[in-house]
């Protein structure tokens, strides 16, 4: 599982042009489920989503997290992070989990982040065609893989 953590004054979810969720400051997490990810990869990463220190604390040093900060998150499901590019120009999704379990990986991620943060976390919509804006603060942009756990 691997997830794109981005640290943002606002970010939204569109589709079919009609806006389906936005934030304000806090973290948008692109979020892509691999094949053979478990449940475990998951609860992982919800922890290291919620305890990451990218915010400024008083002194102007990233020392808080999004738990010390109360702000909010926006998670999108977005399978193309699991692309290969090693052959070709072409990428090959084929690493990427099947939906059903891609769905459930994804779902289990947004509701683990929302017991964890106590606050309901913002979603797009799994498998939709989205359109995702975002004002970028720092800018901050963290990848994180829950197979090389560092």
């Amino acid at each position: 599982m691997r997830i794109v953590v981005q640290r943002v004054r606002q970010a939204s979810v569109s589709i079919g042009g009609e806006l389906h969720s936005s934030i304000d400051c806090g973290i948008m997490v692109l979020v892509g489920i691999e094949t053979g990810d478990t449940d475990d990869d998951v609860r992982w990463l919800a922890d290291k989503t919620v305890a990451l220190r990218i915010f400024d604390d008083t002194d102007g040093v990233m020392n808080r997290s999004i738990a010390d900060t109360g702000g909010q998150v926006l998670a999108v499901s977005q399978f193309t992070l699991m692309a290969s590019t090693r052959k070709g120009n072409r990428p090959s999704y084929i690493r990427a989990a099947r939906p059903d379990d891609g769905r459930r990986l994804y779902d289990l991620y947004c509701t683990m982040l929302t017991e964890r943060l106590g606050t309901p976390v913002a979603t797009g919509v799994f498998g939709a065609d989205m359109q995702v804006a975002l004002v970028n603060d720092g800018p901050v942009t963290i990848i994180i893989d829950s197979r090389l756990r560092e």
